[in-house]
């Protein structure tokens, strides 16, 4: 079950981190921005890996203790 967990938890990491991205770039076309300095991009690109293992944190707590409430409710 924990590796299940840290797979389950990796692969939503990455699939919402792909997910912000291309939000960001998405977003970023239709407003006209300024370029960004290289500390200003790498701050945003960890604000989206931090965002995205928690958003994959939440999920991976839910869907396996929804697993886990019915497994032990079936009995």
């Amino acid at each position: 079950m924990v590796k299940a967990s840290v797979l389950l938890m990796a692969a939503l990491t990455v699939l919402v981190f792909m997910g912000l991205r291309w939000r960001d770039q998405r977003l970023s076309i239709a407003k006209p921005a300024s370029r960004l300095g290289w500390f200003a991009r790498q701050r945003a690109q960890a604000d989206r890996w931090i965002t995205s293992a928690a958003i994959a944190a939440i999920g991976t707590t839910v869907l396996l203790g929804g697993l886990h409430w019915l497994r032990v409710w079936r009995g």
